[in-house]
């Protein structure tokens, strides 16, 4: 089995442990000299599938060592996209959710066998055309600098919809902390929880009406 290192950066962790970002980015040159081909892992996610399995995630590639299970795995136009649960009550987990938590651990490294390459050629990199995909680990150290986690699920997100749509707002403060995790800057949360859904939550007449154009902004900020 070989492996293959990417750059992670956490900007949130929800409370379960839930983060999504990038295993591998397509056409970039690593420190091996190679660059992973867009369609690599096609073959190796439906062979999954079929199977009704996962890569493993573990820690460092240990195979004694999983601290949590992918829930989704999926090609795009970027790259290999992961989605992942970190596992609570599991000592290494637990650890990893700290770390990660306060960006003290970076990197993201798949484990895979070569099914089909290309070498290199005018100083380019040898390219993987085809790969077994067999794990995804968090890691200390990344071959490559340029996959990150760039969403993490923030749990909350969703708590808040449905107290919406079940006529139980979120008080303001928690309500700017979720406009906060989803990457609006302090000042704007600040006015768009204290004064636009502040007044919203506090009028009856309006209140339906109020929540829908919350939802959709609620939406948009997930989506994006």
């Amino acid at each position: 089995m070989k492996t293959k290192g990417f750059e992670l950066q956490v900007k949130d962790l929800s409370e379960e442990g839930i983060f999504e970002g990038y295993g591998s980015v397509f056409g970039v040159r690593d420190s091996y000299n190679e660059s992973v081909e867009p369609g690599a892992f096609v073959a190796s996610l439906a062979k999954h599938r079929r199977e009704g399995t996962m890569p493993l995630m573990l820690w460092q590639h240990d195979p004694w060592t999983p601290i949590g299970v992918w829930e989704e795995l999926a090609e795009d136009g970027k790259g290999l996209w992961v989605k992942g649960l970190l596992l609570s009550g599991v000592q290494k987990s637990d650890e990893v959710r700290i770390m990660l938590k306060n960006k003290a651990i970076r990197g993201l490294s798949i484990g895979y066998r070569e099914v089909d390459t290309k070498p290199a050629e005018n100083g380019g990199p040898r390219k993987l055309v085809e790969v077994d995909l067999l794990e995804v680990s968090i890691v200390s150290f990344p071959a490559n600098r340029r996959a990150n986690v760039e969403t993490v699920k923030s749990e909350r997100m969703d708590e808040f919809a449905r107290r919406l749509r079940d006529g139980d707002p979120m008080p303001i403060k928690d309500f700017e902390d979720i406009l906060r995790e989803a990457g609006v800057p302090k000042s704007m949360a600040v006015a768009i929880a204290s004064h636009g859904y502040a007044k919203a939550i506090r009028s009856e007449s309006e209140g339906e009406k109020a929540n829908d154009q919350a939802l959709r902004f609620l939406q948009m900020l997930k989506t994006d």
